[in-house]
Formats: C-alpha cells, structure tokens, sequence
C-alpha cells in the first residue's frame, strides 16, 4: 500500500460513546446523552425537544434494549408514562456526560462526525506554524448541563 492514500476508517464516535458510556457507568454515575432532533432519522418524542435538542437520561434504570450501535442509538424508555421507541443516528449526539458532575465528552456538529479533515487542511504531520488557536489555553474546556 502506498503511503499518499489515505486508508478509509470508519467514524470513531461509536467507539468513543461506548467507552465514555462504560466509563461514566462503571463510576456508579448517570449518562446523559445531548442530541440534535434536527438531524435527519431521530425519533423521540416531540414534547421533549427544546430548542432542537435533547438530553436523554441512558442509565439502564431508565431505558431498556440499549443499543449502542455503530450507527444508531435506539432504545426504550417512558415518557409522561408512556413507553416510546427512541432511535438516534450516532452522527446526532452532541455531548455524552455524567450528570452528577458534567464529566464527559463533547462531539462535533459537522456532518462527517469531525473524523474526516476539511478539504484545505494541512495533511498529518506536515510542518505548520503555531497560531493563537494551536497555543495552549489556561483553563481548559467544561461541559455544562444543558436543561
């Protein structure tokens, strides 16, 4: 194999809900799962959106079937009462999160999951100078409970 292509991967978010989701559940703590309604395939009931999103408790006290899949999140969970079948594309979720202490992680919006660079980015490796951005910040970046 050459090493000018590319070889094609698979999105990685998948992989890293299910971890983050083991990691937040073996800590004895509750995921939370934030997800874009606007994207094409989410089904949830209506009456839980605000402001074209969601945040779904996934303890499996609250749901049952999880499915974590490479493409979708579907499971069953009760709504005012009533039983609903959930089924997320895995490109929608936006956040996924312990809600006791907002550890978790954030995903990126962009259609393609953020696995793919965009077409004028430099390729891995090559030599670029530091801006502002590529600096590191003091701080660093919290996650917040979104209701």
């Amino acid at each position: 194999m050459s090493e000018s292509t590319p070889v094609p991967m698979t999105s990685n978010r998948p992989y890293l809900l299910r971890a983050v989701y083991d990691w937040i559940t073996d800590n004895d703590l509750t995921p939370y799962v934030l997800i874009d309604a606007t994207r094409e395939g989410v089904k949830v009931p209506p009456q839980v959106v605000k402001n074209g999103q969601v945040v779904l408790n996934l303890a499996m006290r609250a749901v049952a079937n999880l499915d974590l899949g490479n493409d979708w999140i579907s499971f069953q969970a009760r709504f005012s009462g009533v039983s609903h079948h959930i089924h997320i594309p895995v490109q929608a979720v936006l956040a996924l999160y312990a809600q006791e202490n907002g550890q978790g992680m954030m995903f990126p919006a962009d259609e393609n999951g953020g696995d793919t660079p965009p077409p004028d980015a430099p390729p891995p490796g090559s030599p670029s100078e530091p801006t502002d951005e590529d600096k590191p910040r003091r701080g660093g970046a919290h996650l917040r409970v979104v209701k």
